[in-house]
């Protein structure tokens, strides 16, 4: 009796392995489902942790439980901090899991082969993306991981003179398509009842409103059609038609206030657009 019922009692036993975190753990068990394996082999199973099969299926003789513990990631990707959950063992699986291709040229804090603890890390993430740079007669494309505008101005070898203005700011993240527009300096305040004269209906008549424009007659430059002695004159530097919309305007309406609003010699034909919002 006594050997049949050890025989008995031997038939119950199961042989498992139990794999955690890559680490094989044979068991020999009586339970009957996977959480009562674990139970039995002391592994514990915490919230976000993943068992496989799940923690209520049965259990049949040399089956294999497979448990992927749960890691927290304080993630910063590109300026932008959040917190995630993976069960991945190594940074490289972990970029995985949260959809970021190591091979797309970024830049990280920790490489691929690191082993994330089990108490969690923190990883950040700066993915390469393309900016472009307008300073004068200079246009510049960057591929960049860079975290800050000065960053990217400081890999082109972009000099910044005292008083130029710079948009977005230097502080600020450049994310992918940015424009990033490096002016002269605006030392000059314009008059509030100049900044409320109709420049748009200006630039409308003399070139369109086109800020590349160009006449060869003059030569004469950009939306408000500048010479380049006049645009000079009000510290331009470069051609009017290299620079942006808002450069173009302020030199514009500082020409206006050094020439005492007597507009008749810059713009004899398109002067009087300056006035159609006041008269109207």
């Amino acid at each position: 009796m006594a050997v049949g019922a050890l025989v008995a009692v031997s038939s119950l036993v199961k042989e498992v392995v139990v794999v955690v975190d890559g680490e094989h753990r044979p068991v020999r068990a009586f339970a009957g489902t996977v959480a009562e394996v674990l139970a039995e082999a002391e592994v514990s199973v915490g919230y976000g942790d993943v068992v496989s099969p799940s923690s209520l299926n049965e259990v049949d003789d040399g089956a294999t439980i497979e448990v992927r513990r749960a890691r927290p990631i304080t993630l910063t990707l590109d300026g932008r901090t959040s917190k995630h959950l993976v069960t991945a063992t190594n940074v490289g699986d972990a970029l995985a899991e949260l959809d970021i291709a190591p091979a797309a040229g970024g830049k990280f804090s920790a490489t691929p082969a690191d082993a994330v603890p089990l108490e969690g890390m923190e990883l950040t993430v700066y993915t390469r993306r393309k900016v472009y740079v307008v300073a004068g007669t200079t246009r510049l494309t960057s591929r960049t991981t860079a975290r800050t505008v000065r960053e990217v101005l400081r890999q082109k070898r972009v000099a910044l003179r005292r008083g130029y203005q710079v948009d977005p700011p230097l502080s600020s993240f450049p994310k992918n398509g940015t424009v990033i527009t490096v002016s002269p300096p605006r030392s000059v305040p314009i008059r509030s009842d100049v900044l409320q004269l109709d420049w748009r209906a200006l630039a409308m008549c003399e070139s369109h409103g086109n800020p590349q424009a160009y006449n060869p007659d003059g030569p004469y430059y950009g939306m408000y059609q500048f010479s380049l002695a006049m645009w000079q004159a009000v510290g331009g530097m470069g051609l009017p038609n290299t620079w942006p919309e808002d450069e173009q305007t302020y030199r514009a309406q500082l020409l206006y206030q050094q020439v005492s609003g007597k507009w008749q010699g810059q713009w004899p034909h398109c002067g009087e657009r300056l006035f159609t919002a006041a008269a109207s």
